[in-house]
């Protein structure tokens, strides 16, 4: 199976092609630095600058958390959970940190298949 990967959009000619890898790729939203045993907000979005559609056929049916190769969460979505509207599905993922992170995020378009976010390094604080 091949993984996609987000590239840069500003370094892309052809608008098609910006907007194809925009809406389809992960951003982790997240502070830099997280407190060792307490809750931590991530939040995953799926495309920045273009919305992904929500068709019956074409959607994001999953969004994977992952600490270097530990998955640590997965939300999972339906056809339609966007109002059949073109948008960016996102979630807010709560995880407890015990360790530096390594934090990536994967989605999954049942149409154009499996998306890589970039790496997200978060630090821990006693």
């Amino acid at each position: 199976m091949r993984i996609n990967k987000y590239q840069d959009i500003n370094t892309i000619d052809g608008e098609a092609k910006k907007d194809y890898i925009d809406r389809h790729s992960a951003f982790i939203h997240c502070d830099e630095t997280a407190k060792k045993g307490e809750k931590f907000k991530v939040k995953v979005k799926i495309g920045d600058a273009y919305a992904h559609p929500d068709d019956f056929d074409h959607y994001v049916a999953w969004v994977q958390l992952w600490d270097g190769e530990k998955m640590l969460t997965q939300a999972n979505f339906s056809t339609g959970i966007l109002g059949g509207e073109a948008n960016q599905a996102e979630v807010d993922f709560y995880v407890v940190p015990s360790r530096k992170m390594k934090l990536t995020a994967t989605a999954f378009c049942t149409k154009h298949g499996l998306w890589h976010s970039d790496e997200k390094l978060v630090e821990i604080s006693e």
